[in-house]
């Protein structure tokens, strides 16, 4: 029998997973934010993960309840998929020249983010491309979660060199990839197995795709693809994990990435998020707990068990250091020095944080 403590924690899963199924229901994606202004662009499509979260706890039957619900968010995110061609784009869709279909974030309304309206205004003024272009890549990162970053910038030190639709995020197509697994494995499920086929090779042409376009072969790492330039991005970042965590890496791809997080990556305190330092918050000195749990667990899925293990001790060090000096767990840390606090972007650093709150407990128990 479940503990009360345990089967609460259950419940609150389950609950959190009916809401967002809630909001697929309403709206065909999760808005960014439970307000209205945020309508027009999506959380990241992380809900397979939760459903299959709770699918290991409540049985894989949990997959066909969630069914629809799923399939909406893919559509949300392949809208078009059936008139897009070679070499276009339509919404959150890329086809690019071969015919693969891959895809970025994107906002339908080009206009100020109303959480940060004067903030874009002052942005979109600094350079002279239209306005429209400038703030619907600045709605497009906040899609990402990766609001800001280098990743997204051409200038390092310009927020107004942003071109976050330019790039297909191999982060964001891992994600998808997942989705596609997810969704053959719930079709498997029903009496009429007729849509397996179908998303097996959805899923089989989304890892080549990422393969091809999001593997330097000289760099030694995935990168974001500049589906503009058609090239890869030359910024490397922590969203080169998500192939490792996905498992759609193979071997010496897996060696040449666990080579680049230690040399790198690797700091005092855990991961930084990126090699550079803009000042903005996705960027050096700043690590986040969910890039420090995907990379662990994605080390931990090629074998690469010490490695995986000093970033786990890094990290719940430097968790367990600032709250022993503080009294707090924070949004993101400082992981290059460690009596320093995380910062940078348009806010302070948050007081306590449920994702940093959840990781840490987490790697506490991984041994």
């Amino acid at each position: 029998m479940l503990g009360l403590r345990e089967a609460g924690r259950i419940s609150l899963l389950e609950n959190m997973v009916n809401n967002f199924a809630y909001l697929l229901e309403q709206y065909g994606h999760i808005p960014n934010g439970n307000r209205s202004y945020y309508l027009s662009r999506s959380q990241p499509p992380f809900f397979a993960l939760m459903v299959n979260l709770l699918a290991e706890i409540k049985g894989e039957q949990i997959l066909l309840k969630y069914r629809l619900a799923l399939e909406k968010e893919y559509q949300y995110w392949m809208d078009g998929e059936h008139t897009i061609q070679p070499g276009s784009q339509h919404r959150r869709l890329v086809c690019l020249p071969d015919g693969s279909l891959l895809n970025r974030y994107w906002d339908d309304v080009p206009e100020p983010r109303p959480e940060a309206f004067i903030e874009d205004i002052h942005t979109a003024s600094l350079n002279s491309r239209p306005k429209e272009e400038t703030y619907r890549h600045l709605r497009a990162a906040a899609e990402s979660g990766w609001d800001f970053s280098s990743r997204w910038l051409v200038h390092m030190s310009d927020l107004s060199s942003i071109r976050t639709s330019d790039l297909i995020p191999v982060d964001l197509n891992c994600l998808l990839y997942y989705l596609e697994k997810t969704l053959v494995h719930t079709y498997r499920l029903l009496p009429d197995h007729t849509p397996v086929e179908v998303y097996k090779n959805r899923s089989r042409m989304r890892k080549l795709a990422i393969q091809k376009y999001c593997w330097d072969e000289g760099r030694g790492y995935f990168m974001d693809y500049d589906w503009k330039a058609g090239e890869v991005s030359p910024h490397k970042t922590l969203a080169g994990v998500f192939p490792l965590y996905f498992q759609l890496a193979d071997a010496p791809q897996a060696h040449s990435v666990a080579n680049m997080l230690e040399s790198k990556f690797l700091k005092p305190g855990g991961l930084v998020t990126t090699c550079e330092h803009s000042g903005q918050q996705w960027d050096a000195p700043n690590g986040w707990a969910p890039l420090q749990w995907m990379a662990f667990a994605g080390l931990r899925q090629y074998g690469f068990h010490t490695l995986a293990m000093e970033v786990r001790h890094r990290w719940v060090n430097h968790v367990e250091q600032t709250y022993r000096q503080t009294g707090k767990m924070m949004e993101k840390y400082n992981v290059e020095d460690l009596e320093a606090a995380g910062g940078g972007g348009e806010y302070p650093n948050q007081d306590g944080f449920g994702w940093t709150n959840g990781v840490y407990l987490t790697l506490k128990r991984s041994f």
